[in-house]
């Protein structure tokens, strides 16, 4: 039996691109372009040379932000976690929910013991005049 090869297309499975510049970033480009060119070129009148540095720096800044490995750049800005091991006791939601409502009404009680000495205090110490 003769063994055949298959030919296969090459660009399966890889993004498109227009040249060196994918295509996902194509349209963003092009407005990151154009509104440069607005803002620099026409509006404050900066250089051609000057508006194409900026056009690049904002074109590359958006592909380093939102490329397809944007998290190999963006990866260093995150702290990496720090585990510990600890131990506690499992106590069901409804528990700690009535531990809570418990200590609302202990205070309250406390609150209205507090209040009522004060009243009674305040009310003995003046003498009233026959």
């Amino acid at each position: 039996m003769t063994e055949r090869h298959r030919t296969v297309n090459q660009a399966l499975g890889l993004q498109p691109r227009f040249g060196p510049i994918p295509s996902d970033q194509l349209f963003p480009w092009l407005a990151i372009a154009f509104t440069f060119y607005l803002v620099f070129n026409q509006a404050l009148r900066f250089s051609w040379l000057w508006t194409g540095l900026l056009i690049v720096w904002a074109c590359g800044t958006w592909w380093l932000l939102t490329g397809s490995r944007s998290y190999r750049f963006l990866g260093k800005f995150i702290a990496a976690p720090h585990w510990t091991r600890g131990r506690e006791r499992y106590c069901p939601l409804q528990s700690i929910i009535a531990e809570q409502e418990r200590l609302v009404l202990e205070r309250h009680a406390l609150r209205s013991q507090k209040k009522t000495p004060a009243k009674q205090k305040a009310g003995s110490t003046h003498k009233k005049r026959s």
